[in-house]
């Protein structure tokens, strides 16, 4: 083994300096993150030994860092064997230890010390990326870039921009008879029609304050996808670019957009300034930039005014009633923003967990401000996660109440928030008031249409209510508008399996997996699926994954004991069903849940028995009894046929 070079390691086709932060492939280099160059860093320098996910995120994130640090550490290790080129299933360089951790599997030429790197070390691998020093957590001050350098490095070139704004500022005024864009070849902005708010850089160089960078950029998209006339990606999507080194017409043509928004946000105490530019995104040119410095209690007046802006700019139509909200102004206590964006960040993880623990900031902000619609609507979409089957934490009726009171107020100080009116639409389905439900939906995506979760949450009440080729529609929606969400790819296979298209169902799932290859909800369906087409081993393999992903999810655990019962597997079947039955407990367990694994097992009574519990407790997952594959066995009862007309689903 050669240690010549200590700094640099080979394996397979790749090279790796860890001086300059690099990642080369048979001399090129390839682009990767920070976060991912670093988690391979701390395998490579202990090859064959497993290093844990809690080691991982030290490395990889500071102490009291505000981050997902599960969700970011899944994403982080994809990012890596995407680069990698490597296979989760067949992995080459990285191996999975469900529950544990991962381990580097592949030889090295070359070795790394075995302790963690210098503080110099460090510096000189994420001076590249533009990170922060871990150790330290002071920012990293770097020479000004070469004309080569990273898009990002000259855009923070202040001084130069502003002489270039001035400049643009001279055209701006200057354009008699179209000088200005025959002069400059500038785009007609008035030809966008859909655009991406890209991540807002974080100026303070503090990571506690990336939540707040974020919660701006995520608050920008909400207030431009309220206007109809615009096509709008969502957040979700647009956040996995941030720290990429893609141009901008690659990240345009990935999410198929006009346009992109991108810039800067810098909080000081309660003052918040931000810088914004829009960039017609084929030619990487700039069509409008203006800076922006208020209070932090005007800071939602300050979203709606930096919106109105830019559909100015590119000359949008804007109906009267959007002009009306955008025209609106209302200030907010600055810790209960705080405390909102807070909440917002640990909600997006959808966990329940996360979900409590934003919950409280919700509630925190609403002490502070009690008239913060937002706040409510956040406080009612953590209710409604609460008592989700696959989170188990809150009963239907301890939650959903809750969630329907929130959203109600949240509605009665704006009746505008397409959030709040989604929350309604969710609450409507513990009431089993279908027509209502569907009100509320199409009241919700008439305030915000490019809501791509409205688009989801409405394609699954479609799908239950067996009216499969709209449902298909809204969930296609849904992905045009966040692309790169595995979610709705496997929702739309989850509507194709209700369908009994089960082929489809397998090729959508396996899409979804591309996207995120620990998709936990892909793997579940994929394992209905082959369960449906008697593929019985697969369809084990498929959930016993999501077991161990989940570390045994409620949800997880009894799509799995279904199988093994119906696969003949019956004796592991019922120790699966008594760990429920004991789960159940301690804490809430969806009876749908329990009445999958009775059906696997052919326990007809017992599984009828677990299904009116579920109609007792309003479960949600009764929503489908209509359309679910693994009720079939069950349609020719009396008693599921009376159980059908009395939660009112269709004939």
């Amino acid at each position: 083994m050669s240690t010549s070079s200590p700094h640099l390691i080979r394996f397979g086709v790749f090279e790796v300096d860890t001086r300059s932060g690099e990642l080369r492939r048979q001399g090129s280099k390839v682009n990767l993150q920070e976060q991912p160059f670093q988690a391979l860093v701390l395998l490579l320098e202990r090859p064959g030994e497993v290093v844990t996910r809690e080691e991982l995120n030290k490395r990889l994130w500071p102490e009291n860092t505000f981050v997902d640090f599960e969700r970011g550490l899944n994403k982080a290790i994809n990012k890596l064997r995407t680069a990698l080129r490597d296979d989760a299933e067949k992995p080459r360089f990285i191996e999975t230890l469900p529950q544990r951790g991962y381990r580097f599997i592949a030889p090295l030429e070359g070795a790394l010390p075995g302790s963690p790197p210098s503080s110099t070390d460090q510096q000189l691998a994420t001076a590249n990326h533009e990170a922060m020093d871990l150790t330290t957590k002071k920012p990293i001050i770097a020479e000004l870039p070469a004309p080569g350098g990273t898009r990002s490095q000259w855009r923070r070139v202040w001084l130069a921009f502003l002489a270039c704004a001035f400049l643009v500022a001279l055209f701006v005024g200057f354009n008699v008879a179209g000088l200005r864009q025959r002069f400059l070849g500038r785009p007609d902005a008035s030809g966008i029609r859909s655009l991406a708010v890209l991540p807002l850089e974080n100026l303070s160089h503090d990571p506690e304050q990336e939540y707040f960078a974020d919660g701006m950029a995520e608050a920008l998209t909400t207030e431009l996808a309220q206007i109809s006339a615009l096509k709008v990606i969502s957040h979700t999507s647009v956040v996995q670019y941030k720290g990429t080194k893609k141009s901008l017409p690659q990240i345009a043509q990935e999410l198929s957009v006009d346009a992109v928004v991108e810039g800067a946000v810098q909080r000081s105490g309660d003052k918040v300034g931000i810088t914004v530019q829009l960039v017609h995104a084929p030619s990487d040119r700039h069509l409008w930039a203006k800076s922006y410095e208020r209070g932090l209690g005007d800071v939602l007046a300050l979203q709606r005014e930096v919106a109105q802006a830019i559909a100015d700019e590119i000359k949008a139509k804007l109906t009267p009633p959007e002009k009306a909200r955008l025209a609106s102004n209302r200030s907010v206590n600055s810790e209960a923003y705080e405390n909102y964006l807070r909440g917002r960040f640990l909600l997006s993880t959808q966990g329940d967990v996360e979900a409590r623990k934003g919950m409280a900031y919700f509630q925190q902000a609403i002490q502070k401000d009690p008239n913060y619609a937002l706040a409510y609507a956040g406080l009612a979409e953590s209710y409604i996660t609460l008592s989700q089957p696959w989170n188990g934490d809150l009963t239907p009726h301890e939650a959903l109440p809750q969630a329907e009171a929130a959203a109600v107020r949240a509605l009665a100080i704006d009746d505008s928030l397409g959030e709040a009116q989604l929350a309604l639409a969710r609450v409507s389905l513990y009431h089993w008031d279908w027509p209502a439900a569907e009100k509320e939906y199409r009241r919700a995506l008439e305030l915000n249409p490019n809501d791509a979760m409205a688009h989801a949450w409405y394609g699954e009440y479609l799908e239950a209510m067996a009216r499969t080729e709209e449902a298909i529609v809204e969930l296609r929606q849904a992905i045009a508008l966040d692309p790169l969400s595995s979610n709705h790819v496997a929702h739309l296979g989850s509507a194709f399996y209700h369908a009994r298209q089960y082929d489809q169902g397998i090729r959508e799932f396996q899409k979804a997996l591309q996207l995120e290859p620990d998709m936990i909800y892909a793997h579940q369906g994929l394992g209905w699926v082959y369960e449906q087409k008697k593929m019985y081993r697969e369809a084990i393999a498929e959930q016993e994954k999501g077991v161990n992903l989940t570390n045994r999810d409620a949800f997880a655990v009894a799509s799995l004991g279904m199988v093994l019962g119906e696969s003949g597997r019956k004796r592991e079947a019922k120790k699966l069903l008594e760990e429920l039955q004991e789960r159940s407990k301690q804490g809430y367990i969806s009876p749908c849940l329990i009445a999958l694994v009775h059906i696997g097992l052919g326990n007809r009574d017992q599984a009828i028995k677990s299904l009116e519990q579920g109609y007792t407790d309003r479960d949600q997952g009764m929503m489908y009894l209509k359309v679910d594959p693994e009720m079939d066995d069950l349609r020719s009862d009396p008693r599921f046929q009376d159980l059908l007309r009395r939660v009112g689903l269709p004939k």
